[in-house]
């Protein structure tokens, strides 16, 4: 018999023979040139006119979901990327080898209760916790050898037993009345998709977990996507305290061998699941899917930059329309297109109530970094900062002061001829880190002693400007020698970040915490009385579209870690150089409708998603001549068709790097067809990004 086959790689389906009975789905090895590379099975074929090559081993007898399959053909079609490099985002890298049993099914939830109750204390889950099981599950892991391909493959019909089996120990969730109503709107709201606006502190994980159980119930799984483990931590340790054993964890420090047992747990589970992860865990292979969440739906970490691109949320839309599943998308500060998207579908739900009666407005105070007057005492916190943080000290609260900066000083430079201190590689200023005295680079990560002259002229009066983490944590010190610092960022070394540290930081041995968008997100610290942005219109002048959106998310991320009803207090200070800005403005008085309106009007006058598709062409080559010839020409070409607004060539965000010299165009159309035909015949060494501006 003959099947068509998707060979994992940068190939399409090809066509071999094997001498038994498969299905669509199944996972099987084939030769591809000179390599055995896995595939999946796609469908059966007639026998082709030419000679074919045969299926070497059926790696399992379970197929894989078919909504992983349509997901994949997706993938293909919409981001016009190889059918085989789309299944590699489902297969775990080496499925095809063998794995010594383990005593241990690594991913699968397992907590200390002491430590989880205490970092998760909520009424809601001391009530789930009390009826949830608190074992860590040990599970001995069939070995993977080849499975017998005769095994039957026909339909698995649990007995009502199986079926309410796995209900015995599910907890009780309780919701009050704003949760209510906003989980009744989400279950009555038309479509697949689904938009939970909720503001910092509502609620949000309370309706996750509620319709998670609801799922179960059901015998559904349920994937929930969180944009990073570290960053959400806490969120990871709620579903397990609730839901204990049925919660799979996949994360970016498993190994190859660990993703592969999870994997295969996962496919051979008769049971639903709830499997937590970033970005990859939407490929899970669980077979009745019922709902996938995406928390902090706006993140950029959910599109993947390197090949094969794609959109999580976009293929997540997808996904849960061919599994007959729902998908929400939560977040306080929803992208422009996802709410004027969702707006027009009816499918907004809003829950803007603070869960906490406790909880507080935060008192938000925007300072002029020009007003000399209000920096008197230092040049980069001003004197109503500093103030806050010595009554802090005073009364055993906390302070959390926010730069997106890394390092001392993102610049050095000759003071006598003005030469920058460049990286080698990516052609970009070295920042100082001052505890090391090295520079390094925060793109490639070279690093290199800081020289004594400079390397132009000779001259010693090298001298370091701007300001990043490092250098607010040393000043800090200087002002507050007796208060505990601790900055968190990239920078940290393993076991000195805060998630390793979260219970020190969480229990107040902390006095500041200093850090970049680290400590912005998901934290819920419960002597948190002030927050400080140094300076907030740092990323407003970036050449990007989305410049001002990603200010107000961040801002409001950060303002959001305070006022959630565990003190009686909370005071935000917004230091900037452009106090009028109507973003800045927006975050101040936490206005996300207002923020809506003024962006929503900037994007259609500018012809920006969600009114036009975007799409970005870059290319790098050894030469700038021959690379701004090859961006000139493809201009012309593309300008002949008037579905297309084509942007002048310029150069690239990092214009010049070891491999040469990047430019890019900028493509912008109605129809994204229009797009993709733009992209027939186009020069292999241009690399092609489109950024949906739609979800739904």
């Amino acid at each position: 018999m003959f099947y068509e086959v998707i060979p994992e790689g940068k190939v399409e389906a090809l066509t071999y023979d094997y001498d038994g009975s498969l299905v669509m789905g199944q996972i099987v090895t084939v030769p591809v040139a000179k390599r055995v590379v896995p595939g999946v099975v796609v469908k059966k074929v007639a026998q082709p006119d030419f000679k074919t090559k045969s299926i070497i081993q059926v790696l399992y007898s379970k197929p894989l979901p078919k909504h992983l399959l349509a997901s994949a053909n997706f993938i293909h079609d919409y981001y016009l990327v190889p059918t085989g490099q789309a299944i590699s985002l489902i297969l775990p890298r080496g499925v095809q080898k063998k794995r010594r049993k383990t005593e241990q099914m690594f991913g699968f939830f397992s907590v200390d209760a002491k430590e989880s109750l205490a970092a998760c204390p909520s009424d809601t889950l001391r009530a789930a916790q009390a009826k949830s099981s608190r074992s860590a599950e040990h599970i001995a892991s069939d070995s993977l050898a080849p499975t017998d391909p005769t095994v039957s493959l026909s339909p698995y019909h649990p007995s009502l037993a199986e079926m309410t089996e796995h209900l015995k120990d599910l907890p009780e969730i309780r919701l009050n009345e704003a949760q209510k109503n906003a989980l009744k709107g989400l279950q009555e709201a038309v479509g697949a998709t689904k938009l939970l606006y909720g503001i910092t502190g509502s609620g949000k994980t309370n309706i996750y977990l509620k319709m998670a159980l609801n799922a179960l119930q059901d015998h559904k799984s349920t994937i929930l996507l969180v944009p990073e483990i570290a960053l959400t931590g806490q969120l990871v340790r709620v579903f397990g305290e609730v839901f204990g054993k049925k919660v799979v964890v996949i994360h970016s420090g498993l190994t190859e061998a660990e993703r592969h047992l999870i994997f295969e747990r996962v496919l051979k589970s008769e049971e639903p699941l709830i499997v937590v992860g970033a970005r990859s865990a939407l490929f899970a292979p669980v077979a009745e899917l019922g709902l996938i969440i995406v928390d902090e739906a706006h993140e950029n970490s959910y599109f993947q930059e390197n090949t094969p691109k794609y959109s999580a949320i976009r293929v997540a839309s997808f996904m849960a329309g061919a599994a007959g599943a729902s998908l929400i998308l939560g977040s306080a500060t929803p992208t422009v297109e996802d709410f004027y998207l969702a707006s027009r579908q009816k499918a907004v739900v809003q829950l803007i109530e603070k869960a906490k009666q406790s909880a507080v407005k935060p008192e938000i105070k925007i300072i002029d970094f020009k007003d000399r007057g209000e920096f008197s005492r230092n040049r980069y916190f001003s004197n109503h900062l500093l103030t806050a943080i010595e009554r802090n000290l005073e009364r055993g609260r906390q302070t959390l002061i926010f730069h997106n900066r890394r390092g001392s000083s993102p610049l050095t430079i000759c003071d006598n001829c003005g030469e920058e201190i460049l990286c080698p590689n990516c052609y970009l200023p070295l920042t100082l880190h001052a505890d090391t005295y090295v520079l390094q680079c925060h793109t490639c990560g070279f690093t290199e002693k800081v020289p004594v002259g400079c390397p132009k002229c000779g001259a010693p009066g090298l001298i370091h400007k701007g300001f990043g983490t490092k250098l607010l944590e040393s000043e800090l010190g200087k002002l507050l020698p007796s208060a505990n610092i601790r900055r968190f960022d990239a920078d940290n070394k393993k076991g000195e970040g805060l998630d390793a540290m979260y219970s020190a930081v969480r229990d107040g041995e902390v006095d500041i915490l200093v850090g970049t968008q680290t400590i912005a997100k998901g934290l819920d610290l419960p002597k948190l009385a002030t927050v400080g942005v140094v300076q907030a219109d740092a990323g407003l002048s970036l050449p990007d579209y989305m410049a001002e959106e990603r200010t107000f998310q961040l801002l409001t991320q950060v303002i959001g870690r305070v006022g959630r009803g565990h003190i009686g207090t909370a005071e935000v200070f917004i230091q900037t150089y452009q106090p009028e800005h109507p973003v800045l403005k927006f975050s101040a008085s936490e206005d996300y409708l207002g923020f809506y309106e003024y962006i929503i009007e900037r994007r259609r006058k500018a012809g920006f998603p969600p009114f036009r598709f975007v799409m970005k062409l870059e290319i790098t080559m050894k030469t700038e001549a021959i690379v701004v010839r090859k961006v000139r020409d493809l201009v012309a070409r593309l300008m002949k068709d008037v579905r297309l607004v084509v942007s002048p060539p310029q150069p690239g965000f990092h214009e010049r790097t070891n491999r040469g010299y990047t430019w890019q165009i900028i493509v912008r159309s109605r129809s994204r067809k229009a797009l993709i035909e733009a992209c027939e015949g186009l020069d292999k060494n241009f690399r092609v990004t489109l950024d949906p501006p739609g979800l739904l």
